[in-house]
């Protein structure tokens, strides 16, 4: 499979990557049919995709019963009128109909619109809007189909709602309204005529997916990929996760987020591997690591607040001699965190970047060594670089912006196509010859790249720059400290003072307390340089955060603001 997308399948170094990386491009590629559908005609009983949930349910997909299922689904789609090009938003959870629905999508040419199950109404109608979406595919919830009811009169682009049943008893559907009709997935796609693919599905540079980012400040930008993006994280499957035909992967995220097609569909089918969900409710350590014990699982990924969970149970309870490979990405990886878990595992965590614009930007490859903490290094299918405030390049230990070059005429395979429907937007972002990530990091004498922060989440105090970044990971050294979030508050002498908003562990609640506060100022100031301490620290049950997990520092600065007035 590897060689009809790579001139070299294999790389021994990091040399070797950076020089001799180089995709083959289909004309009128689609992931779907070149890819999916090639495995199902090679391996048709290799197992894709293992699904499983909560309440002990199992399910098996070989390549074969993929093809067959997607292939139903786009002839569904067709007969309801959903074309090339039209605007479908996917609000599954980890159903496995997920995976089912975004390739017949794709095998049809239309546009998916992966989304939370926790979207409101105001969330909604401004998504239906700014993409005027044509269908909604939603499973078979309380909360999302009410909802969506509530969407529906300010809605006017939406024409039909496909909800998801179990399969087993017809799905509960609400009254069509004047514009938009009501739809039984299961029950109708059991009843499609055989499907036979479109005259013509799609050009390379037409949009197959698209992501509306959870952004720290403002309504959610339109992120636009098009077909190649899916090319674009072979290098997160078969290199940064290094996965192969017999690994069983599992990545934690929901498929609302955009982490969903970097670790659970893309790169992972073009390695050959078989895609392990868990679908559940809550999450648990206890029972992530059962999962991994059970199935066997040889390779996972998650968010750094996974791990600091799953470092906090006993892994002598649990046999994960089937382990080999664990990466994380979505914030940045606190040292403490790495070091404690390679203790338990002997598993060395490869961190690795990148945003909703993009696939991996930097990555610790299998040829690398790690260094906690950091990022890795630039994925070779990008020209990354930092650079200052007046666009010049940064020096090894220097602060500044991550950046990729856009040279003239020739966009790099994965990033985005554009802000939808906003050129100016489009237009900042891309300023100068560069994509701007809005990310800073420096990097060391290595090539190593160390993150920093948001470039607006930076503290400017007494002329000091303090990255967040910094600072969470001296307080996260501490066994007190769960999750912690640093922000800047105005200050009279300082222009700001660093502040700390802390979630503390559940045995540790009941000793907060000033002595706390000052314990952990002082760690603080023997962990990092002193500077760089909270000179205000607040205890809170919870962050706030996006729909996708990430931190909203901005949601703490307003409230301070407003608590200030």
């Amino acid at each position: 499979m590897l060689e009809r997308f790579l001139k070299q399948i294999s790389f021994t170094s990091e040399e070797d990557y950076q020089k001799h990386l180089e995709f083959i491009v289909p004309q009128n590629f689609n992931f779907a049919y070149d890819v999916m559908d090639a495995w199902a005609q090679e391996k048709p009983d290799k197992l894709a995709l293992l699904w499983t949930n909560d309440q002990g349910g199992e399910q098996r997909y070989t390549f074969a019963d993929l093809k067959r299922l997607t292939d139903q689904a786009a002839s569904y789609f067709l007969t309801l009128g959903i074309n090339r090009g039209d605007m479908v938003m996917l609000i599954l959870k980890r159903r496995v109909e997920w995976w089912i629905c975004i390739l017949a999508l794709h095998k049809i040419g239309a546009v998916a619109i992966p989304a939370t199950h926790m979207l409101t109404k105001h969330d909604l109608i401004y998504r239906n809007n700014a993409a005027s979406v044509k269908a909604i595919i939603c499973l078979e919830d309380a909360y999302v189909m009410g909802e969506i009811g509530k969407c529906l009169p300010e809605s006017p682009t939406l024409e039909m709602v496909v909800v998801v049943g179990n399969g087993n008893a017809p799905v509960a559907l609400p009254a069509a309204t004047s514009q938009c009709v009501f739809h039984d997935f299961h029950a109708e796609m059991a009843k499609a005529p055989a499907f036979v693919r479109p005259a013509f599905v799609n050009t390379n540079s037409d949009i197959m997916l698209m992501y509306f980012t959870s952004g720290t400040t403002g309504e959610p930008k339109m992120v636009a990929h098009d077909f190649l993006y899916a090319i674009g994280h072979l290098t997160t499957g078969v290199f940064w996760h290094n996965l192969g035909e017999d690994s069983i992967h599992l990545t934690v995220a929901d498929t609302g987020w955009g982490k969903a097609v970097w670790g659970k569909l893309y790169g992972q089918w073009f390695a050959g591997a078989c895609v392990f969900v868990y679908d559940h409710e809550k999450f648990t350590a206890d029972n992530i690591l059962r999962q991994m014990e059970r199935y066997r699982i040889t390779s996972f990924c998650a968010p750094p607040t996974v791990y600091r969970f799953l470092i906090r149970e006993d892994f002598s309870k649990y046999d994960l001699s089937a382990l080999r490979y664990c990466t994380t990405a979505g914030e940045a990886l606190n040292a403490a965190v790495y070091q404690r878990f390679f203790e338990l595992t002997g598993i060395r965590l490869m961190e690795g970047f990148g945003q909703t614009e993009t696939t991996m930007t930097l990555g610790t490859m299998p040829w690398m060594t790690p260094k906690p903490g950091s990022m890795g290094k630039p994925n070779a299918q990008y020209d990354v670089d930092l650079i200052r405030p007046d666009g010049t390049s940064c020096e090894d230990g220097e602060k500044g912006e991550i950046v990729i070059r856009v040279h003239e005429g020739k966009r790099p395979l994965g990033l985005f196509r554009e802000y939808y429907r906003d050129e100016a937007l489009t237009r900042e972002a891309w300023e100068g010859g560069y994509y701007h990530t809005g990310d800073m990091a420096w990097r060391d004498q290595d090539g190593y790249y160390w993150f920093e922060g948001r470039a607006d989440d930076v503290i400017k105090s007494s002329g000091y720059r303090i990255g967040p970044f910094e600072v969470e990971s001296a307080l996260m050294t501490h066994p007190a400290v769960v999750e912690c979030a640093i922000t800047g508050v105005p200050d009279d002498t300082r222009g700001m003072v660093v502040k700390a908003t802390v979630v503390l562990g559940a045995e540790w609640k009941q000793k907060a307390s000033p002595e706390l506060v000052k314990e952990l100022q002082e760690h603080v100031k023997h962990t990092t340089a002193p500077y760089k301490y909270p000179r205000i620290i607040e205890f809170v049950d919870e962050l706030p955060k996006t729909i996708s997990g990430k931190i909203r520092r901005v949601e703490i600065r307003q409230n301070d603001a407003t608590a200030k007035q």
